[in-house]
């Protein structure tokens, strides 16, 4: 079983996806495990619109992604492959190029 979506969680989620009004319910009825394959896979047209939703998050709701990432709770190595370049590149604008590299090192993408 999947994590049950903390309120940072929702926030978050309802940040990136807004059109879902708060639904965090797959189409077979489950709880998303995660925040980002969600948006990934289901909700962003493409990686430019992943982009943009991902650039709408502050530098707090963006530590706390990394920080999940980190203890392997957000798995960012299933996202599409843009969406992944995304997400470091977040990483390194919105918190810094050290994070990049522990998160990178993390994933074994170093």
């Amino acid at each position: 079983m999947g994590r049950v979506f903390n309120e940072m969680d929702n926030q978050i989620f309802n940040k990136l996806a807004p059109e879902l009004s708060g639904n965090t319910m797959s189409n077979a009825g489950h709880n998303y495990p995660f925040i980002l394959r969600p948006i990934s896979h289901k909700i962003a047209e493409d990686g430019e619109d992943f982009r943009n939703r991902m650039e709408k998050l502050d530098t707090e709701e963006m530590e706390y992604l990394f920080q999940m990432a980190m203890e392997g709770k957000e798995d960012v190595r299933s996202l599409e492959e843009d969406d992944v370049d995304t997400f470091l590149e977040l990483v390194e604008e919105k918190l810094s190029a050290e994070k990049l590299k522990e998160l990178k090192a993390k994933l074994g993408m170093a």
